[in-house]
C-alpha cells in the first residue's frame, strides 16, 4: 500500500509485509526511512517480528481511501495498526492495539534511511521538553518518533539506540529473548532505534531540518485526536474520488472488484504526486528488490515517459489541472536541444544519462491530449514542439535506447511514438516547418514494415508466417536489409546469448494498433500475434501474462533470488493491458484483461512490475501470478489499467491521438519522399520519389547523377527543426541510378570528408 495526506502534509508513506516501509519527505524522491515495524514480547524469552508471521490482513477503511488497518495475527497475540497521514503536519500517525495473552508488550523498531541511506545516520534517545523522544539525524534531515497513551500522556517505556547488525533492538531480541539494551546514541553510521510500548499507544513519526523541531511536530499532531486525523482523511479523499467520478462523464460498468481496483488505482497515482514540484510523479514509492541493498535511486526518480503516461490516465479522470502541471514541469526541464534526460530527480537533474526517443515524444503527445480538449489555459507548447520535434527528425528513426533501456536500433514502440509526436505536433508549427514534421511522419510510416520486419526466417517457419516484426532492428538496417543478420545485445545475462535481431520479438508493435498507424487485423500484425503469443504468453492462476521480448534477463533468478544486475525476465501485468488495448480494437471486449490485472495486484490492490511465473516459493513470498521483489506499485502500471477501463467504455484506445487517427486510420501511407540525414544515411530510395537532405548546419551540397561527370552546387535552407534541408527530385532517375553528393559547411567551410551516393530501385 502507498499513500498521502490531501492536505499541506510532506509525508508520504508505504507498507509491505504488513509494516510501515519507505516514509518520503519532504518529496516523493526523498525516502527517509527503511522501515518501522514491531516486535509482540513477554520479556521472559518469547518474543516475534510480527513483519516475519506473513500472517496478516490488510485493508483500507474506504475504497481507494489511504487510511490503512493492518491485523497481525498469532496464536498468543493479535497486534492491529492503523496507519494515516497528518493532515497539515510532517507527521505520520501510527495507532497500535494489542490483545492477547497477560504480559506481552509491543516494540516499535525504527530503521532510519534519512537522505536516502542508511549511511551516515546518528539515532539518539532522548528528552524533550519533558517528552521521551526517538530522534534520527543525518545532514539536513531529521526525524522523531513520539509516542502518547489514550490521554495522550508520554508512552514510551525503555528505549535504546543501536547499529544495525550489532546493537540495535532485533539483536538485543536475537541474542537475550526480550529487551535487555538501553543505548543513548549510536552513530554516525547505519542505526536503528527500539522502544517499548504498552498496549495501546499511538505513535507519530515527525520530520524536519532538526531533531527538536521534528520533535515538535510529532506531539502536535498527536495532541489532535487520532480518530479525528482517521475520519479527516476519510473524508478528504471521499470528496476527491466524488469530485473525480463527477468529472467523468462515463461511469464505468464494472464489476465491484474491478471498480475498486480502479479507486485504488487512481488513489495511486495521486499518491505518486509531489507537492513541492506540482504535476511530477515518480515511477514508483519502492525499490525494485530494494531489501537487497541500499539504493539511492530506485524507482522514485521522474521517468518522462512513465510520467506522460500517469498524466494520461489522470486525463481519464478529467484531472486536466494536474495534467497541465505535468506539462509545466516538462517544459520546465526540456534540454535546449530538445530532448529529455532518460531519468532525472525532481529538481531536474539528471540520474541515467541514457537518449529514449520515445521520452523525447511523449510530452508532445501530453500537450496535444490537452490542446485537444481546449485544456492548454495559457500554456505556450509551440517552443517546446518545435524542439522536441527537430530532436526526433535530426536523430531518428534510430533511438539510442529502447524504452526497456537496453539496445539503441528502430523499435515499433519507439517509432510509433515518434510518428505520432510529428503528425501531432505539426499543427503547433509554423506552415512550412509543419509540413517537413509531416513529410518525415509519413516518410517513416511508409517505411516502418521495411526497417522492422523479418521475412523468411527460421523462426518465421517455425510458425508458418511470411513475416513479423522483430524487437529491435540494429541501427545498421537504413543502410543494410541484412542487418537482421546481426546479433543483437540481450541485457542482463551473465554472458550475452548471442541471438541475432531476427530471432528475438517484443510485445512493443502492439502500439501501431493502439495509436492508429496499423489496423488490428494487418497481415503483418496477425502473424507478428502468433508468434509472440507462442514465445511470450504465458497463462497464469490470476490471467494471462506476457513476457517484454525474447530472452529477458530482467527479474529474479530461477532459484527466486533477487535480481541483481542478471536474472530472468517475467510477466509484466501493464503488458496485460497492453493486450487488452489491442482486443478493444479488434473489435473484442477487453474485460479478461482488466480482470488478469487486478487478479495480480495485492492484497491492498498495488499492481507489481512483474509477477512469478513458475512454481510458488512459499519461503520466499513468491506465489505463481502475484508479486515478485519488481517495483510495486508501478505507476505505469495503475495508469495502463485505468486507461484500459477507460478505453473500453469510450469503444477506442483513450489515448490515440485524434490527429494520428485522423491522417492514418490504420492504413500504412504511400512512400513519396525520403529523408536522408547523418544519423540516416540510407543508401537507396525508390523510383518516383523526392528526396531531401537534412544537415545541421548551413552548408552547400554538390551533387550529381552521372559519376561526377557534371556536378550541381546548391545551398541548403533552414527547414525551422534545427536542420537545414535541400530537397532533390530524383523522379527522372530510373531504377539502378546513383545519386552522390558531399557537403560543406558554410560557416566553417569544412567538408563532410566522404562522398554519399542513394541507389534509385525499382521496388519499395
Amino acid at each position: 500500500m502507498v499513500g498521502c495526506s490531501l492536505g499541506a502534509s510532506r509525508v508520504w508513506f508505504t507498507i509491505g509485509g504488513g509494516i510501515l516501509n519507505e516514509v518520503y519527505y519532504p518529496r516523493v524522491d526523498l525516502p527517509q526511512t527503511r522501515d518501522l515495524g514491531f516486535i509482540v514480547a513477554d520479556g521472559r524469552g518469547f518474543w516475534v517480528e510480527v513483519k516475519r508471521l506473513a500472517q496478516h490482513t490488510l485493508s483500507l477503511a474506504a475504497d481507494g481511501v489511504p487510511a490503512v488497518s493492518i491485523l497481525h495475527r498469532h496464536e498468543r497475540f493479535e497486534l492491529t495498526l492503523r496507519i494515516v497521514p497528518c493532515h497539515q503536519r510532517d507527521a505520520l500517525l501510527i495507532d497500535v492495539a494489542l490483545e492477547g495473552d497477560a504480559g506481552l508488550r509491543p516494540y516499535a523498531l525504527l530503521a532510519p534511511h534519512l537522505g536516502g541511506s542508511g549511511h551516515h545516520n546518528t539515532a539518539a534517545v532522548g528528552l524533550r521538553r519533558g517528552r521521551r523522544m526517538l530522534w534520527a539525524k543525518q545532514g539536513p534531515f531529521a526525524l522523531a518518533l513520539a509516542a502518547v497513551d489514550a490521554q495522550q500522556r508520554d508512552a514510551w517505556g525503555r528505549a535504546s539506540a543501536g547499529y544495525v547488525g550489532a546493537s540495535d533492538g532485533w539483536q538485543d531480541f536475537a541474542q537475550h529473548g526480550a529487551m535487555s539494551w538501553e543505548y543513548a546514541e549510536a552513530g554516525p553510521g547505519n542505526v536503528a532505534l527500539m522502544g517499548e510500548l504498552p498496549c495501546r499507544a499511538t505513535l507519530a513519526l515527525g520530520f524536519s531540518s532538526s531533531r527538536h523541531a521534528a520533535a515538535t511536530i510529532a506531539v502536535s499532531a498527536l495532541l489532535d485526536p487520532f480518530e479525528h486525523t482517521w475520519q479527516r482523511q476519510i473524508d478528504q479523499w471521499i470528496a476527491w474520488h466524488t469530485r473525480a467520478d463527477e468529472r467523468r462523464k462515463l461511469q464505468a460498468q464494472l464489476s465491484p472488484v474491478l471498480h475498486r481496483e480502479l479507486r485504488t488505482s487512481a488513489m495511486v497515482l495521486r499518491a505518486h504526486q509531489d507537492k513541492t514540484y506540482p504535476g511530477t510523479m515518480v515511477a514508483s514509492l519502492s525499490v525494485p528488490w530494494g531489501n537487497t541493498r541500499d539504493e539511492i535511486g530506485g524507482y522514485h526518480l521522474v521517468w518522462p515517459r512513465d510520467l506522460c503516461e500517469c498524466a494520461g490516465a489522470m486525463l481519464t479522470l478529467g484531472a486536466v489541472g494536474e495534467a497541465r502541471d505535468t506539462l509545466r514541469y516538462l517544459i520546465a526541464t526540456q534540454h535546449p536541444d530538445g530532448h529529455w534526460s532518460q531519468n532525472q530527480w525532481l529538481g531536474g537533474r539528471s540520474f541515467w544519462r541514457g537518449l529514449q526517443l520515445d521520452e523525447t515524444a511523449f510530452p508532445v503527445l501530453l500537450a496535444a491530449a490537452l490542446a485537444e480538449r481546449d485544456a492548454l489555459d495559457g500554456i505556450q507548447i509551440g517552443d517546446m514542439i518545435g524542439r522536441a520535434l527537430a530532436e526526433i527528425v535530426r536523430t531518428g528513426p534510430v533511438t539510442a535506447e529502447d524504452r526497456w533501456e537496453e539496445d539503441a536500433g528502430i523499435n515499433a514502440f519507439t517509432l510509433t511514438a515518434c510518428i505520432a509526436a510529428l503528425v501531432s505536433g505539426a499543427p503547433f508549427l509554423e506552415a512550412g516547418v509543419r509540413e517537413l514534421a509531416l513529410l518525415v511522419a509519413d516518410y517513416w510510416n511508409a517505411k516502418l514494415e521495411a526497417w522492422t520486419c523479418a521475412h523468411g526466417t527460421p523462426l518465421a517457419a517455425e510458425y508458418g508466417v511470411e513475416a513479423y516484426y522483430v524487437r529491435v532492428a540494429p541501427p545498421d538496417i537504413l543502410s543494410d536489409s541484412r542487418a537482421l543478420e546481426q546479433v543483437l545485445p540481450v541485457r542482463n545475462w551473465r554472458a550475452d546469448p548471442n541471438m541475432r535481431a531476427w530471432q528475438q520479438v517484443g510485445v512493443d508493435f502492439l502500439q501501431l494498433v493502439r495509436f492508429g498507424l496499423r489496423a488490428a487485423d494487418d497481415p503483418l500484425v496477425l502473424s507478428t500475434l502468433k508468434v509472440i503469443d507462442a514465445q511470450l504468453r504465458i497463462e497464469l492462476p490470476t490471467g494471462p501474462g506476457w513476457y517484454r521480448y525474447s530472452a529477458d534477463g530482467y527479474g529474479e533468478h530461477d532459484d527466486g533470488s533477487a535480481y541483481d544486475g542478471t536474472g530472468r525476465g517475467r510477466p509484466w501485468p501493464l503488458l496485460t493491458g497492453e493486450r487488452g488495448h489491442y482486443e478493444l480494437v479488434a473489435g473484442r471486449d477487453p474485460l479478461p484483461q482488466l480482470a488478469a490485472m487486478a487478479q495480480m495486484a495485492s492484497s491492498g490492490g498495488m499492481i507489481p512490475e512483474q509477477v512469478w511465473d513458475t512454481a510458488s516459493l512459499p519461503a520466499l513470498g513468491l506465489d505463481r501470478g502475484h508479486a515478485t521483489g519488481s517495483a510495486m506499485p508501478l505507476a505505469w502500471a495503475h495508469a495502463e489499467f485505468m486507461k484500459l477501463a477507460a478505453s473500453r467504455e469510450l469503444g477506442r484506445p483513450s489515448d490515440r491521438p485524434a490527429a494520428v487517427w485522423q491522417r492514418y486510420q490504420g492504413k500504412r501511407p504511400q512512400l513519396k519522399h525520403v529523408l536522408w540525414t547523418p544519423a540516416a544515411a540510407v543508401r537507396e530510395m525508390p523510383r518516383g520519389v523526392r528526396l531531401t537532405l537534412g544537415l545541421r548546419s548551413p552548408s552547400d551540397v554538390l551533387w550529381s547523377i552521372d559519376g561526377w561527370r557534371t556536378v550541381r552546387t546548391q545551398k541548403t535552407r533552414d527547414s525551422g527543426l534545427q536542420m537545414h534541408v535541400l530537397e532533390i527530385d530524383a523522379n527522372a532517375l530510373a531504377p539502378g541510378a546513383h545519386l552522390e553528393f558531399t557537403y560543406r559547411a558554410q560557416n566553417s567551410g569544412a567538408w563532410a570528408g566522404q562522398n554519399f551516393a542513394v541507389e534509385v530501385r525499382a521496388d519499395t
